[in-house]
Protein backbone atom coordinates (compact mmCIF):
# COMPACT_ATOMS: atom_id res chain seq x y z
CA UNK A 1 0.00 0.00 0.00
CA UNK A 2 1.18 3.56 -0.29
CA UNK A 3 0.36 6.75 -2.45
CA UNK A 4 1.86 4.73 -5.77
CA UNK A 5 1.42 6.76 -8.82
CA UNK A 6 0.09 10.19 -7.42
CA UNK A 7 2.95 12.11 -6.77
CA UNK A 8 1.49 15.91 -6.50
CA UNK A 9 -1.80 16.84 -5.49
CA UNK A 10 -3.77 19.93 -7.40
CA UNK A 11 -5.50 22.15 -4.73
CA UNK A 12 -8.53 23.99 -5.83
CA UNK A 13 -8.24 26.75 -3.17
CA UNK A 14 -10.71 28.69 -1.59
CA UNK A 15 -12.28 30.14 -4.48
CA UNK A 16 -12.95 29.66 -8.04
CA UNK A 17 -14.07 33.17 -9.21
CA UNK A 18 -10.35 34.60 -10.23
CA UNK A 19 -11.70 38.18 -10.09
CA UNK A 20 -11.93 37.57 -6.14
CA UNK A 21 -8.33 35.94 -6.24
CA UNK A 22 -6.65 39.23 -6.02
CA UNK A 23 -8.59 40.88 -3.27
CA UNK A 24 -8.18 37.88 -1.89
CA UNK A 25 -4.42 38.03 -1.94
CA UNK A 26 -4.53 41.51 -0.80
CA UNK A 27 -6.29 40.60 2.61
CA UNK A 28 -5.09 37.69 3.40
CA UNK A 29 -1.14 39.26 3.04
CA UNK A 30 -2.51 42.09 5.83
CA UNK A 31 -4.09 39.35 7.87
CA UNK A 32 -0.57 37.13 7.75
CA UNK A 33 1.18 40.25 8.52
CA UNK A 34 -1.25 41.20 11.00
CA UNK A 35 -0.37 37.64 12.61
CA UNK A 36 2.98 37.76 12.49
CA UNK A 37 3.49 41.30 13.97
CA UNK A 38 0.59 41.25 16.88
CA UNK A 39 2.17 37.74 18.17
CA UNK A 40 5.76 39.16 18.00
CA UNK A 41 4.73 41.89 20.16
CA UNK A 42 2.85 39.82 22.99
CA UNK A 43 6.21 37.41 22.71
CA UNK A 44 8.61 40.31 23.00
CA UNK A 45 6.67 41.86 25.64
CA UNK A 46 6.29 39.06 28.04
CA UNK A 47 9.73 38.12 27.71
CA UNK A 48 11.00 41.53 28.01
CA UNK A 49 8.87 41.94 31.08
CA UNK A 50 8.11 40.36 34.80
CA UNK A 51 5.35 38.51 33.15
CA UNK A 52 7.28 35.79 32.57
CA UNK A 53 7.41 34.50 35.42
CA UNK A 54 3.56 34.54 36.00
CA UNK A 55 2.24 30.61 34.39
CA UNK A 56 -0.76 32.63 32.76
CA UNK A 57 2.05 34.51 30.82
CA UNK A 58 4.22 31.69 30.00
CA UNK A 59 1.26 29.99 28.54
CA UNK A 60 0.39 32.94 26.76
CA UNK A 61 3.73 33.59 24.95
CA UNK A 62 3.77 29.77 23.79
CA UNK A 63 0.28 30.31 22.36
CA UNK A 64 1.64 33.44 20.45
CA UNK A 65 4.63 31.11 19.12
CA UNK A 66 2.17 28.40 17.79
CA UNK A 67 -0.42 30.93 16.40
CA UNK A 68 2.62 31.98 13.96
CA UNK A 69 3.66 28.32 13.53
CA UNK A 70 0.22 26.81 12.97
CA UNK A 71 -0.67 30.40 10.43
CA UNK A 72 2.83 29.96 8.45
CA UNK A 73 1.99 25.97 7.97
CA UNK A 74 -1.09 27.01 5.77
CA UNK A 75 -0.99 30.98 5.32
CA UNK A 76 2.01 31.31 2.42
CA UNK A 77 0.96 28.66 0.32
CA UNK A 78 -2.54 29.89 0.20
CA UNK A 79 -1.15 33.76 -0.21
CA UNK A 80 0.76 32.36 -2.72
CA UNK A 81 -2.03 29.88 -4.48
CA UNK A 82 -4.63 33.24 -4.82
CA UNK A 83 -2.23 34.42 -7.42
CA UNK A 84 -0.85 31.20 -9.29
CA UNK A 85 -2.57 29.85 -12.69
CA UNK A 86 -1.87 25.53 -10.86
CA UNK A 87 -2.06 25.38 -7.41
CA UNK A 88 0.18 22.38 -7.23
CA UNK A 89 2.11 20.78 -3.80
CA UNK A 90 4.39 17.65 -3.59
CA UNK A 91 2.61 14.17 -2.09
CA UNK A 92 5.53 14.98 0.58
CA UNK A 93 4.96 18.58 1.32
CA UNK A 94 1.43 17.05 1.38
CA UNK A 95 2.21 15.24 4.38
CA UNK A 96 4.77 17.60 5.93
CA UNK A 97 1.78 20.65 5.95
CA UNK A 98 -1.05 17.29 7.40
CA UNK A 99 1.44 16.67 9.85
CA UNK A 100 2.46 20.20 11.42
CA UNK A 101 -1.22 21.60 10.96
CA UNK A 102 -2.51 19.03 13.24
CA UNK A 103 0.79 19.26 15.20
CA UNK A 104 0.71 22.98 16.03
CA UNK A 105 -3.22 22.99 16.06
CA UNK A 106 -2.86 20.21 19.09
CA UNK A 107 -0.54 21.81 21.11
CA UNK A 108 -2.49 24.96 20.87
CA UNK A 109 -5.94 23.18 21.90
CA UNK A 110 -3.67 21.24 25.05
CA UNK A 111 -2.59 25.00 25.94
CA UNK A 112 -6.05 26.68 25.85
CA UNK A 113 -6.67 23.84 28.26
CA UNK A 114 -3.44 24.19 30.54
CA UNK A 115 -4.23 28.40 30.72
CA UNK A 116 -8.16 27.22 31.77
CA UNK A 117 -6.76 25.40 34.95
CA UNK A 118 -4.17 28.23 35.79
CA UNK A 119 -6.88 30.30 36.06
CA UNK A 120 -9.37 27.67 38.09
CA UNK A 121 -6.15 27.50 40.34
CA UNK A 122 -5.28 30.94 40.47
CA UNK A 123 -9.24 31.82 41.09
CA UNK A 124 -10.40 28.96 43.34
CA UNK A 125 -7.54 27.82 44.76
CA UNK A 126 -4.99 31.27 45.66
CA UNK A 127 -3.70 30.00 48.77
CA UNK A 128 -1.80 26.66 47.10
CA UNK A 129 -1.76 28.86 43.42
CA UNK A 130 2.35 28.75 43.10
CA UNK A 131 2.28 25.52 44.28
CA UNK A 132 0.08 23.86 41.93
CA UNK A 133 1.26 26.09 38.70
CA UNK A 134 5.46 26.00 39.82
CA UNK A 135 7.39 27.05 36.99
CA UNK A 136 8.37 23.17 36.79
CA UNK A 137 4.47 22.38 36.07
CA UNK A 138 3.84 25.01 33.44
CA UNK A 139 7.00 23.18 31.90
CA UNK A 140 5.75 20.11 32.48
CA UNK A 141 2.63 20.58 30.52
CA UNK A 142 4.20 22.35 27.29
CA UNK A 143 6.33 18.95 27.13
CA UNK A 144 3.51 16.79 27.89
CA UNK A 145 1.28 18.69 25.45
CA UNK A 146 4.02 18.69 22.76
CA UNK A 147 4.57 14.64 23.13
CA UNK A 148 0.59 14.35 22.82
CA UNK A 149 0.16 16.91 19.98
CA UNK A 150 3.12 14.57 18.28
CA UNK A 151 1.12 11.88 18.73
CA UNK A 152 -1.69 12.45 17.37
CA UNK A 153 -0.40 13.99 14.46
CA UNK A 154 1.79 10.78 13.40
CA UNK A 155 -1.45 9.09 13.62
CA UNK A 156 -2.36 11.29 11.09
CA UNK A 157 0.18 10.62 8.47
CA UNK A 158 0.06 6.50 9.51
CA UNK A 159 -3.21 6.77 7.77
CA UNK A 160 -2.82 8.54 4.98
CA UNK A 161 0.30 6.79 4.08
CA UNK A 162 -1.69 3.14 4.43
CA UNK A 163 -3.85 4.27 1.66
CA UNK A 164 -3.30 3.96 -2.05
CA UNK A 165 -3.65 7.25 -4.23
CA UNK A 166 -4.04 5.86 -7.86
CA UNK A 167 -6.92 8.94 -9.43
CA UNK A 168 -8.19 11.53 -8.62
CA UNK A 169 -5.77 14.55 -7.20
CA UNK A 170 -7.44 17.28 -6.91
CA UNK A 171 -7.94 18.36 -3.43
CA UNK A 172 -10.94 20.61 -2.61
CA UNK A 173 -9.55 22.37 0.18
CA UNK A 174 -6.72 25.58 0.34
CA UNK A 175 -4.43 23.13 2.04
CA UNK A 176 -3.60 19.15 2.81
CA UNK A 177 -6.49 18.12 5.37
CA UNK A 178 -7.50 14.50 6.21
CA UNK A 179 -11.04 14.87 5.82
CA UNK A 180 -10.22 16.00 1.70
CA UNK A 181 -7.63 13.32 1.21
CA UNK A 182 -9.52 10.49 2.13
CA UNK A 183 -12.15 11.58 0.02
CA UNK A 184 -9.58 10.97 -3.27
CA UNK A 185 -8.05 7.50 -1.66
CA UNK A 186 -8.78 4.79 -4.14
CA UNK A 187 -9.99 2.30 -1.37
CA UNK A 188 -13.40 2.91 1.01
CA UNK A 189 -12.47 4.83 3.99
CA UNK A 190 -15.63 4.90 5.82
CA UNK A 191 -13.65 3.14 8.82
CA UNK A 192 -11.46 5.55 8.73
CA UNK A 193 -13.65 8.32 8.25
CA UNK A 194 -15.35 7.39 11.44
CA UNK A 195 -11.58 6.99 13.39
CA UNK A 196 -11.42 10.71 12.39
CA UNK A 197 -14.22 11.74 13.34
CA UNK A 198 -13.79 9.74 16.93
CA UNK A 199 -10.64 11.06 17.48
CA UNK A 200 -10.38 14.29 16.20
CA UNK A 201 -14.22 15.44 16.60
CA UNK A 202 -15.12 13.85 19.87
CA UNK A 203 -11.46 15.54 21.40
CA UNK A 204 -12.77 18.46 20.12
CA UNK A 205 -15.89 18.40 21.77
CA UNK A 206 -15.03 16.48 25.02
CA UNK A 207 -12.30 19.39 25.34
CA UNK A 208 -14.17 22.61 24.45
CA UNK A 209 -16.96 21.18 27.20
CA UNK A 210 -14.29 20.58 29.67
CA UNK A 211 -13.31 24.27 29.44
CA UNK A 212 -16.74 25.77 29.19
CA UNK A 213 -17.68 24.10 32.28
CA UNK A 214 -14.28 24.99 33.92
CA UNK A 215 -15.19 28.81 33.31
CA UNK A 216 -18.39 28.05 34.46
CA UNK A 217 -16.89 26.94 37.75
CA UNK A 218 -14.30 29.84 37.66
CA UNK A 219 -16.49 32.49 37.45
CA UNK A 220 -19.04 30.93 40.08
CA UNK A 221 -16.52 30.81 42.70
CA UNK A 222 -15.78 34.86 41.62
CA UNK A 223 -18.90 35.86 44.25
CA UNK A 224 -16.51 35.08 47.20
CA UNK A 225 -13.93 38.13 45.83
CA UNK A 226 -13.75 41.51 46.14
CA UNK A 227 -15.37 43.95 43.13
CA UNK A 228 -12.21 44.88 41.96
CA UNK A 229 -11.10 41.20 42.34
CA UNK A 230 -13.71 40.06 40.26
CA UNK A 231 -13.58 42.95 37.37
CA UNK A 232 -9.87 41.20 36.89
CA UNK A 233 -10.94 38.07 37.28
CA UNK A 234 -13.66 38.54 34.48
CA UNK A 235 -11.36 40.44 32.48
CA UNK A 236 -8.80 37.80 31.87
CA UNK A 237 -11.39 34.64 31.50
CA UNK A 238 -13.30 36.53 29.32
CA UNK A 239 -10.18 36.86 27.13
CA UNK A 240 -9.83 32.97 27.10
CA UNK A 241 -13.31 32.26 26.37
CA UNK A 242 -13.69 34.55 23.43
CA UNK A 243 -9.98 32.35 22.48
CA UNK A 244 -11.46 29.25 22.81
CA UNK A 245 -14.86 30.00 20.88
CA UNK A 246 -13.27 31.30 18.53
CA UNK A 247 -11.27 28.33 17.83
CA UNK A 248 -13.29 25.78 19.06
CA UNK A 249 -16.57 25.86 17.35
CA UNK A 250 -15.02 26.30 13.74
CA UNK A 251 -12.48 22.94 14.45
CA UNK A 252 -15.89 20.95 16.17
CA UNK A 253 -17.90 21.75 12.51
CA UNK A 254 -15.33 20.34 10.79
CA UNK A 255 -14.23 17.55 12.65
CA UNK A 256 -17.75 16.40 13.13
CA UNK A 257 -19.28 16.80 10.29
CA UNK A 258 -21.39 14.42 7.81
CA UNK A 259 -18.05 13.61 5.61
CA UNK A 260 -19.64 15.00 2.24
CA UNK A 261 -19.64 19.20 3.65
CA UNK A 262 -15.90 19.30 2.47
CA UNK A 263 -16.55 22.83 0.87
CA UNK A 264 -18.37 23.92 4.08
CA UNK A 265 -15.15 23.11 6.25
CA UNK A 266 -12.65 25.49 4.05
CA UNK A 267 -14.67 28.60 5.45
CA UNK A 268 -14.44 27.19 8.94
CA UNK A 269 -10.84 25.89 8.27
CA UNK A 270 -10.05 29.78 7.79
CA UNK A 271 -11.79 30.96 11.21
CA UNK A 272 -9.10 28.60 13.25
CA UNK A 273 -5.96 29.38 10.96
CA UNK A 274 -6.05 32.80 9.95
CA UNK A 275 -8.95 34.57 12.12
CA UNK A 276 -8.93 33.59 15.35
CA UNK A 277 -4.71 33.74 15.20
CA UNK A 278 -5.01 37.22 14.17
CA UNK A 279 -7.53 38.47 17.13
CA UNK A 280 -5.98 36.52 19.76
CA UNK A 281 -3.25 39.37 20.59
CA UNK A 282 -6.00 42.23 20.57
CA UNK A 283 -7.97 39.96 22.74
CA UNK A 284 -5.73 39.01 25.26
CA UNK A 285 -4.02 43.08 25.00
CA UNK A 286 -7.04 44.82 24.91
CA UNK A 287 -8.70 43.96 27.97
CA UNK A 288 -5.81 43.00 30.14
CA UNK A 289 -4.17 45.86 32.48
CA UNK A 290 -0.96 43.70 33.27
CA UNK A 291 -0.54 43.62 29.21
CA UNK A 292 -0.93 46.83 28.46
CA UNK A 293 1.34 48.25 31.62
CA UNK A 294 4.05 45.96 30.43
CA UNK A 295 3.85 46.57 26.83
CA UNK A 296 4.00 50.62 28.11
CA UNK A 297 7.16 49.62 30.02
CA UNK A 298 8.96 47.03 26.73
CA UNK A 299 8.28 49.59 24.38
CA UNK A 300 8.07 52.78 25.77
CA UNK A 301 12.00 52.19 27.52
CA UNK A 302 13.12 51.03 23.96
CA UNK A 303 12.13 54.44 22.35
CA UNK A 304 13.76 55.92 25.22
CA UNK A 305 16.73 54.24 24.81
CA UNK A 306 16.82 54.58 21.39
CA UNK A 307 16.59 58.58 22.13
CA UNK A 308 19.53 58.44 24.30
Amino acid sequence: MGHENVTEFILLGLFSDVDANFSCFVVFSLCYFAILSGNLVILITIRGSRLSEQPMYIFLSYLSLLDVCFTTTTGPKLIMDLLAERKTISFNNCMAQLFYAHFFGATEIFILVAMAYDRYAAICRPLHYMLIMSRQVCYVILVVSVIGAFLHSFMQILVVMKLPFCGPNQIDHYFCDIFPLLKLACTDTHVWDIAIITTTGVLSILTFVALLISYIVILSSLRAHSSQGRRKALSTCGSHITVVLMFFLPLIFTYVPTVDSVSNDKVFALFYTVIAPMFNPLIYTLRNTDMKNAMRKVWCRDKRLDGK
